[in-house]
């Protein structure tokens, strides 16, 4: 019987049984993983592309992956996409700086047939000039309407100032940009970086041998023969910029610097760090800014990831009057860190916290497969969060401080207000 007058002991989480995917070999250096543990029916497949927005021109990249299914000589866009939905397809389609992900979801039965449309529609891609033209004329109406937001032009101004070094990284897009994109350009860019491109494939579905063999040779041919290279040593414009828009209710803040993704030594201890500063909703900075002061409905911190670095960046909007204020006390609660102990009580909170969420992001075949693709990308394999759950354990307030010190100084971040 079951004891209801006593709540259960409160267990710690020591390590997570990690499931590891198939893998198998298309080409010497290109891989599909397959996680096949699903009690369901549901499916999905991913292609990963060596097709970011560091590459091409201005905006070349996003444009050829939206018109990915835009028409072939033998089909329309609406031919394509209505046989598809009528096997019950959903389609997600995304461009990073250095990759970009073409995604399917289905019924198990339903993901061959589905590929064998998706490839036929990407392979034989004709970027027809009529959608072409709707698809710039749709993509600078956007723009305008986005470049009058505090929060895009801030991230603008930042990442320009952030990839000083990089003038790929760099690189932001202005309407009058796409005027100078021709059907020419996309179809060498397509040709380049998708039909020569694959880097790798994922499937997560209850797949029998013969259905993995079979997908591995629907898009085996576009497998890419070389190795990516992608630029480290970024150096960012250190110190504080503003960009005044007229009339603006409120001031977009964005403060950042260049830090390293999962293969350094300090990363786990570092994610603590990050998750006391900003990455839960109990934070110091959500504490203080917003439930304290009332200067903005919500601020966060994050850390970010590429193929050979990483960074670290803090976000939020303020009204105008009280721009000066929040920067003074972002710079405040960073310089807490540098100088006093975190509490016990407040660090084993936040253990807790990131442990459940390390948890619940383990929960099933397809959050397992994310997590195995966010290893995958820096040659690391799934011990590594095993690893994290040691480090978040273990870690002291000393260390905190220790991090703080090393990486929160005020002087080293690119700081970005527009407002």
């Amino acid at each position: 019987m079951i004891d209801r007058k006593n709540a259960p002991s409160i267990q710690g989480i020591a390590s997570i049984n990690f499931e590891k995917p198939l893998v198998f070999d298309i080409t010497k250096g290109n891989h599909l993983f397959c996680m096949t543990n699903v009690q369901n029916e549901t499916a999905k497949f991913e292609l990963y592309f060596d097709a970011g927005s560091i590459y091409g021109g201005t905006e070349t990249a996003s444009v050829v992956n939206a018109l990915l299914l835009s028409g072939t000589k033998d089909k329309t866009s609406i031919q394509i996409n209505t046989e598809i939905d009528e096997l019950g397809g959903f389609l997600e389609q995304g461009v990073s700086m250095e990759n970009a992900v073409f995604t399917v979801y289905a019924l198990r039965e339903n993901i061959l047939p589905i590929a064998r449309i998706v490839r036929d529609a990407i392979e034989n891609c004709v970027f027809d000039t009529r959608e072409l033209e709707q698809s710039i004329n749709s993509r600078k109406q956007k723009l305008r309407v986005n470049m009058e937001k505090v929060s895009v032009l801030a991230q603008r101004s930042f990442r320009q100032r952030f990839f000083n070094s990089s003038e790929k990284y760099s690189r932001v897009t202005n309407p009058e940009d796409l005027d100078f994109i021709t059907q020419e350009e996309l179809m060498q860019f397509h040709q380049q970086h998708y039909l020569k491109g694959l880097k790798k494939m994922v499937l997560v579905g209850n797949f029998s041998q013969s259905e993995i063999d079979s997908f591995m040779d629907v898009f085996g041919a576009w497998a890419s023969e070389e190795t990516p290279t992608f630029e480290t040593g970024f150096e960012n414009i250190k110190g504080y910029a503003h960009l005044e828009k007229k009339d603006a209710l409120q001031t977009a803040i964005r403060i950042g610097r260049h830090l390293f993704n999962k293969t350094h030594e300090d990363y786990s201890d570092f994610l603590v760090l990050n998750t006391i500063i900003g990455d839960y909703f109990g934070s110091r900075l959500m504490r203080n800014i917003r439930e304290d002061k009332g200067y903005t409905y919500g601020i966060g911190s994050m850390v970010s990831e590429m193929e050979h670095s990483g960074y670290f960046m803090i976000g939020t909007e303020v009204g105008k009057e009280v721009k000066d204020q929040a920067l003074a006390e972002i710079k405040y609660e960073l310089d807490k860190l540098k100088t006093k102990l975190v509490p016990q009580d407040e660090l084993d909170l936040v253990k807790n916290y990131m442990l459940g969420q390390l948890l619940k992001s383990a929960d099933g075949p397809y959050s397992m497969m994310d997590l195995f693709l966010s290893v995958e990308q820096h040659g690391l394999n799934m011990d590594f969060y095993n690893q994290v759950i040691h480090s978040i354990n273990a870690v002291t307030p000393e260390r905190i401080k220790e991090l703080a010190n090393k990486y929160l100084n005020w002087d080293d971040f690119t700081i970005v207000t527009a407002g």
